[in-house]
């Protein structure tokens, strides 16, 4: 009997690389409170999280998501700030040339749950995608906003990154 590639593929090299946008946590104003929710809930659905990369708002995103698609390519990259409507909230547009295909369903099933506590996440601008095999995902900044959209992602992450590896039984083909 031949394996299916579910039989032999290992959920828990599935890696989450934070990514938290912020410049007072970069400058050490403040301390981030959004890679440890991250964490957690990677750790829920059985991924495994390395530790946040933080930067300063503004066109070091780019660089980063870069150089982590190149040298890492985690199965997901999680940003955190830079989503919002100040001059230097430039995450999604340094997010957007990486994209190969967008999803623009995950980010709006983000604003519409957290939406339900904050009518102001309607201005998340974030965005949500894929760059080679590596899913990225834009939240807002803050910590709650940040658990909101992880208890949206953390239920399709799992089969997000089976869908973008390919890895399917021949009953869900389409």
């Amino acid at each position: 009997m031949s394996e299916t590639p579910q039989e032999h593929y290992d959920p828990q090299a599935r890696v989450i690389a934070p990514v938290i946008v912020s410049t007072r946590a970069a400058t050490g104003q403040r301390e981030d409170l959004s890679a440890p929710v991250i964490a957690e809930f990677a750790e829920q659905i059985g991924f495994v999280c390395r530790p946040p990369v933080i930067i300063p708002d503004g066109e070091g995103v780019l660089a980063a998501l870069s150089e982590l698609l190149v040298q890492i390519a985690p199965a997901v990259i999680i940003t955190s700030g830079g989503t919002g409507l100040t001059p230097d909230d430039l995450t999604p547009e340094y997010t957007t040339p990486l994209l190969d295909k967008e999803m623009p369903g995950v980010v709006e099933a983000v604003r519409t749950h957290a939406r339900r506590t904050n009518p102001l996440a309607a201005l998340n601008r974030g965005m949500a995608g894929v760059a080679e095999s590596t899913v990225i995902i834009n939240l807002p900044g803050s910590p709650h906003a940040v658990r909101l959209g992880m208890e949206v992602i953390g239920e399709l992450l799992p089969a997000l990154c089976d869908q973008v590896a390919d890895i399917r039984t021949s009953e869900q083909w389409g």
